[in-house]
């Protein structure tokens, strides 16, 4: 999957960040703020952060 989506944890109210998922983990971006880049999440940080969200929702 390289395409970008917003994060079905993001907000309606325009606070939205976009995840691209990839083989060694992901990519976050702020939407509003594209153009400063991105950061990288290596895979197993990713996964960790996941299962946090979840059982946190």
């Amino acid at each position: 999957m390289n395409d970008w989506h917003k994060s079905s944890y993001s907000s309606t109210g325009g606070q939205c960040v976009e995840v691209r998922e990839h083989v060694a983990g992901a990519d976050v971006r702020d939407t509003q703020n594209r153009d400063l880049g991105h950061l990288t999440v290596p895979g197993t940080e990713w996964v960790a952060l996941l299962a946090r969200v979840r059982a946190e929702g």
